[in-house]
């Protein structure tokens, strides 16, 4: 029988609840209660720990049952909601949410991929770390380029500096944390190796893409988010579309794409090809982006 664990994750607290035993109980979302949390669930051997994505609370428990050799996966919040609304679940305690999570769980059977270790973890905090920085010194040029005094010019630009050098900083971060693995230097090679990806581009897909090389062209379109949807009931046909999967890469592959459309041959044939065709630019792009990920 198949034991299953899901866990409410907190700033402060991780309940936890294990099916189908139906044992409830929490500990603290920090090092020595994961650490805890991690001997009760090996002693007892269950088969899968779910978490749900909660912008960054789970990352230290997921990392931590993880390097304790535990099957760890991250849920999909709206997933797990539309599950507790399917089967009638509406009152919402932590404990209760614990629940439906292992639930879940055992319900969809979701397939279990290779999960980010502890060091691809802090990559992914490291990159993501970049793209607030990057979002920051964007903010601030919009607001240069509006302020008119020259004291509101000149504080922005003392911010502007500070953020550029932090932005250096993490970047030599990067360097020396890619460095450090000889797995990473090779993919981040092999990846750079393709016109239109660059470093940026490479290290986002190393941290949050961790699946690439392991599944079908279908799969890693699905799970970066670029496989169309189709809508249709009866002889009624919309237009497709692409969403869910990871953000973060679709955003990095849009812009590669973008590059790549200009500097790499094969892509550039491949979408000046579709627009010809007549396809709206926008798709033409969405194409490559998904032809460029199945080539990396």
């Amino acid at each position: 029988m198949e034991i299953v664990v899901g866990i409410d994750v907190s700033k402060e607290r991780l309940d936890v609840a294990i099916l189908p035993q139906e044992e409830v109980f929490a500990v603290g979302n920090d090092h020595a209660g994961i650490d805890e949390l991690a001997e009760r669930l090996k002693g007892i051997g269950v088969d899968a720990i779910a978490l749900e994505a909660t912008g960054g609370f789970e990352m230290l428990a997921v990392a931590g049952l993880s390097a304790a050799g535990l099957t760890v996966l991250v849920v999909n919040p709206a997933q797990v909601r539309a599950y507790a609304h399917a089967i009638g679940r509406r009152a919402k305690t932590d404990p209760i949410d614990a629940a439906v999570i292992a639930a879940f769980v055992l319900a969809t059977k979701p397939e279990i991929r290779p999960l980010r270790d502890a060091e691809t973890q802090a990559l992914s905090e490291l990159v993501a770390r970049r793209r607030q920085i990057v979002q920051m010194i964007v903010a601030e040029e919009n607001r240069l380029r509006m302020a008119l005094a020259k004291q509101a010019q000149k504080s922005i630009k003392r911010l502007l500096k500070a953020l550029r050098r932090e932005l250096e900083s993490l970047d030599a971060d990067l360097d020396s944390h890619i460095r450090k693995s000889p797995v990473w230097r090779v993919r981040e090679a092999l990846l750079t190796s393709v016109p239109g990806v660059g470093p940026t581009t490479a290290r986002t897909l190393l941290a949050e893409l961790p699946e690439l090389g392991s599944l079908d062209r279908r799969q890693i379109a699905s799970l970066a988010g670029l496989a169309p949807w189709t809508r249709q009931s009866g002889k009624w046909k919309g237009k497709s579309f692409i969403g869910g999967g990871r953000g973060k890469v679709r955003a990095v592959l849009f812009m590669a794409a973008l590059v790549a459309s200009r500097y790499n041959p094969d892509l550039k044939a491949f979408r000046d090809r579709l627009v010809a065709a007549g396809k709206p630019k926008i798709v033409a792009t969405v194409a490559t982006m998904r032809k460029l990920l199945t080539i990396l």
